[in-house]
């Protein structure tokens, strides 16, 4: 990384929690619940479980095993493992640059909602609310920098002191949270309907929208093509077992985001009705559970705890994000920690408060007919990540060969006990879907079909 031993996890638990809380965010808090609501609720969750438990864990074993064996970041790893993909590096860069001012900015957002739930402000329940705080000049993105400004403090204490200490901490904490909620809102009067809603398949709402949903859901849930993994893997053990790793963020992961469901559709579907469901991303977490909170006895208390929460699994992704971004200029510029730390700071803040005032005073600024954060959404989900993705599956399937990546799982003697399930995914599955994604995806995106 730089002329300085290279940062790393203590062990297999370091590891563990501080990937898992790469993993689990806001994808999971508030667009998991959403896009469960919208595409079908159970027959969903099946194709996400379902795509996790193969492509998910095929990138996601790819991108830790890249970075374990290089011990480099993504600026570096793949230019070492194939010359000709060197320019993947870069696009790792570019993705979590593009995220994180954006990512910081919904942050904010979280910070606000919670220390209002806390304090208890009048007129959270109210639909005007949320657009009335994101359309203010100054308080949304006061509340931008100092989420910013957390992540970074947490960032340049580097990985065993900053990243694996918070997350150790953090991350028991929002399981417990998150279950305790959950256990909740299920015991409501007339939460079954919602119960049933979101846990049996339809199997009549199943389509190729519904795969590409849930496909789409797994990049941003899982931290998958944006550098992330690659980092973490660079900073693991050579002893830790990684087939049991991956498997353990995965379940992680999966299991947070289901419960995020479990919390928030059956309360919509008891105070706001079916068609509560249908409010979408920002408008399900910050405008619809105010009211399912003001509705609930003892709501103030729970609103807090869940935002809380919210706020949790922001913060541990965010930190990742950075951390992605802090090392890759590390290794490239050579710079110091906290150079490049404030380099990245500074950066945020010039890309952050332009994203943070397109939702308010700056709303006539659009990128083709986007504002500034649901574009930059829009570029590094839809375009860049599924990019990253399907070149690492065309190197390692098609140039490198998968054994190398079979190779550094089995290091340490263990067994590979989906290796035919990844070889076929790398080589065939993986390319065909994401190709899926990047054309039939973005053609709906500016209306050229019906999707």
């Amino acid at each position: 990384m730089n002329d300085k031993k290279r940062g790393s996890f203590s062990g297999h638990i370091g590891f563990i929690l501080a990937a898992a809380g790469s993993a689990i965010g806001l994808g999971n808090m508030w667009r998991f619940p959403y896009l469960a609501a919208q595409y079908g609720g159970g027959i969903f969750i099946l194709v996400y479980i379902l795509l996790a438990l193969t492509f998910g864990f095929t990138l996601m074993t790819t991108e830790i095993a890249i970075g374990r064996k290089t011990g480099l970041s993504p600026i570096q790893a793949y230019k070492v493992l194939d010359s000709h993909f060197g320019f993947l590096g870069y696009l790792t860069l570019l993705v979590p640059t593009i995220i994180l001012p954006y990512y910081c900015v919904i942050g904010g957002w979280v910070i606000k909602y919670m220390f209002s739930s806390i304090a208890g402000t009048p007129g959270m329940a109210d639909s005007s609310f949320f657009g009335s705080f994101i359309g203010m000049p100054s308080e949304p993105v006061a509340w931008f920098l100092v989420f910013l400004a957390l992540v970074a403090i947490v960032v340049v204490s580097g990985v065993e002191k900053g990243i694996e200490r918070i997350s150790k901490l953090l991350m028991p904490f929002l399981l417990l949270l998150t279950i305790g909620i959950s256990i909740y809102v299920i015991t409501i009067p007339g939460s079954m309907d919602g119960l049933k809603y979101y846990l049996l398949p339809d199997f009549s709402n199943f389509s190729l929208k519904t795969v590409c949903a849930a496909m789409g859901q797994m990049f941003f849930s899982m931290s998958i093509a944006m550098g992330i993994m690659v980092t973490y893997g660079s900073y693991t053990p050579k002893e830790v077992c990684m087939s049991k790793s991956v498997n353990q963020i995965e379940f992680f992961d999966t299991l947070v985001a289901f419960l995020a469901g479990l919390m928030i559709i059956p309360a919509v579907f008891v105070f706001s009705g079916e068609e509560g469901l249908a409010s979408g991303g920002p408008g399900l977490m910050f405008i619809t559970l105010p009211k399912v909170f003001d509705s609930m006895a003892g709501g103030r208390i729970i609103g807090s705890l869940f935002f809380i929460l919210v706020f949790l699994a922001a913060l541990t992704s965010a930190i990742s994000v950075m951390e992605a971004i802090v090392s890759m200029v590390i290794d490239r510029w050579k710079m110091s920690r906290r150079n490049a730390c404030l380099f990245i700071f500074v950066l945020c803040i010039c890309i952050g408060i332009p994203t943070s005032l397109g939702n308010g005073m700056w709303a006539n600024l659009k990128i083709l007919g986007m504002d500034l954060l649901t574009f930059f959404d829009y570029l590094s989900n839809s375009v860049l990540m599924p990019i990253v993705a399907l070149c690492t599956s065309i190197m390692v399937g098609w140039v490198i060969g998968p054994k190398v990546i079979c190779d550094e799982v089995t290091r340490n003697g263990e067994k590979f006990a989906r290796e035919k399930i990844f070889n076929i995914m790398v080589r065939y599955v993986a390319p065909i879907l994401l190709v899926v994604i990047l054309v039939f995806y973005n053609m709906a995106q500016f209306g050229f079909i019906q999707f």
